[in-house]
């Protein structure tokens, strides 16, 4: 059993037309023949490599088992921490529709979630942002960090563009998580990362050895291997996005740029869209689970994305 979200998708991955899939896993001929030749494992070396892509000291680096892990132990580490300084219980923002959990894991932590236009302590979000695909800019990350003690940038999606890491700035209290499973397809290899902001990096360390295992040194070579033939794979990752998001703009003309491989349609009941669309074969993702009925996620990563999004377009105006 998983969250609500990916429930839903595991549940009906088989239907003939799956838009709901937000990484490239199968999608990608690359991946395979860098995982046929494996480099020694060294987990040191994956945190060189890692941290010299995301522009941080490689002590400031933290292997994880994923990025959903990897949020996951900031938000705790966050949440005592902040509730120690400030004697209650911290506020985090995040803004919907955001990827559901973020939010969520912020709860479970002992944070209390507001949204928008609040007075927090502590922010949290995608970026570029799930589920709309959009690329957040360096004043936007400014602005929704705005009076708080720290921010976490999720940057799952980063790679399906050139622009660099966030955490290059090394600004305080930014936090800066990354992962395998979108760009590289690398799902079952379970390698994500944290970048902590230079003044937690001592205290994060003992942390993070205390409350995660080692990733295990197949990972970790697998890792290196994606990390060798980066250039291969994220030029065949990207290309496959982009060509789908030009058949995507030619259904919708006002689609904004994309700096991820999702889109946000809005304006429809969400609920009850995605099952209708099920029914036809056609998976989408409510809005709902993101915070926003009014609109599903569709994913641009499969091959067969331009018939896809055809068998979603006729579900979408047939209305039943």
């Amino acid at each position: 059993m998983g969250f609500p979200l990916g429930d839903w998708i595991d549940a009906h991955a088989g239907v003939p037309h799956n838009l709901g899939a937000s990484g490239m896993v199968g999608s990608l001929r690359s991946v395979a023949g860098s995982l046929a030749r494996l480099p020694a494992p060294d987990p040191d070396r994956l945190r060189r490599r890692l941290a010299v892509g995301v522009g941080v000291p490689s002590d400031a680096l933290f292997l994880t088992h994923g990025a959903s892990e990897a949020n996951a132990i900031v938000l705790h580490f966050l949440a005592g921490k902040l509730r120690t300084r400030l004697g209650r219980a911290p506020r985090l923002r995040v803004e919907a529709p955001e990827y559901p959990p973020i939010p969520d894991t912020g709860r479970v932590a002992g944070f209390r979630v507001v949204g928008s236009g609040g007075s927090a302590d502590a922010a949290a979000l995608s970026a570029p942002r799930n589920p709309l695909g959009t690329p957040v800019g360096d004043g936007e990350l400014d602005d929704l960090a705005d009076g708080t003690l720290a921010l976490l940038v999720d940057e799952t999606f980063r790679e399906f563009s050139d622009r660099p890491s966030s955490a290059r700035a090394r600004s305080p209290g930014r936090w800066i998580t990354g992962t395998f499973t979108k760009a590289y397809g690398g799902d079952a290899i379970r390698v994500g990362y944290v970048a902590a902001p230079p003044e937690s990096v001592e205290r994060f360390a003992s942390y993070h050895g205390l409350v995660t295992d080692r990733v295990p040194l197949h990972s970790v070579s697998a890792a290196l291997a994606l990390l060798r033939d980066r250039r291969t794979i994220l030029a065949e990752s990207r290309r496959i996005f982009r060509s789908n998001e030009r058949a995507l703009r030619d259904a919708f003309p006002d689609l904004p740029p994309l700096g991820a491989p999702v889109w946000f349609d809005r304006g429809v009941d969400g609920d009850r869209l995605a099952r209708r669309a099920v029914r036809a074969g056609v998976l989408v993702c409510p809005g709902s689970y993101f915070g926003a009925p009014h609109a599903v996620r569709i994913g641009l990563t499969r091959r067969t994305f331009p018939v896809d999004l055809q068998a979603y377009l006729a579900v979408r105006k047939s209305g039943r």
